[in-house]
């Protein structure tokens, strides 16, 4: 975890991540600078690197008390009123189809590295998890596909708002696609 080797365009596993809060006399510093400690290059899928940048509770305090809440997440899928904020770098989807690919072993280390969100993934990679996630591409491209197999094209700096739908996400290019994601927990309700 946290290791600083270099991915697809010069991209670090481990993303400089400064945090901001308030000393004792109660003037706004920097509490934390350095990689996030989740940062995590996976072994089995060559090219994906999942980071978990920052978390919060249903219930938000400040000011911040100077702890890391990234190491007692429990579940990447935030419950209802918590938030998420993770850096995922996808690669070309030509590694799935490569016969070194072990789909069993990617599995069992997606389900170690994302908890609560690795059990939500269909076999051909669609999922749906109950939250709102905004999410930028920061790098590369990637192709949202929905359930009604809808595609869509996304450059970098496009955005995205996601809103509990089925979903998978495609890198049909050659380099690795980095996006930054936003993860709101929501209620969902029976449809009308």
């Amino acid at each position: 975890m946290g290791t600083e080797s270099q991915i697809g365009k010069g991209l670090p596993v481990g993303m400089r991540r400064v945090v901001t809060g308030n000393s004792l006399d109660g003037s706004a510093n920097v509490v934390l600078d350095g990689v996030p400690p989740r940062s995590d290059a996976f072994r089995h899928i060559p090219g994906m690197v999942s980071r978990v940048v920052w978390a919060t509770s249903a219930t938000a305090l400040l000011p911040f008390d100077g702890m890391d809440p990234t190491g007692a997440v429990r579940s990447i899928v935030p419950g209802t009123g918590e938030t998420r904020f993770l850096v995922i770098t996808f690669p070309p989807d030509s590694v799935f189809a490569s016969s070194g690919f072990d789909p069993r072993a990617a599995a069992e280390e997606n389900a170690k590295i994302s908890p609560g969100l690795a059990e939500l993934f269909e076999p051909n990679g669609m999922h749906m998890t109950p939250s709102i996630d905004y999410g930028i591409v920061l790098d590369g491209e990637i192709w949202l596909e929905l359930d009604d197999g809808r595609v869509t094209h996304l450059r970098q700096h496009d955005l995205i708002v996601q809103n509990g739908t089925r979903h998978a996400w495609r890198n049909r290019s050659a380099k690795t696609a980095t996006v930054a994601f936003v993860l709101v927990g929501a209620q969902r309700v029976p449809a009308r």
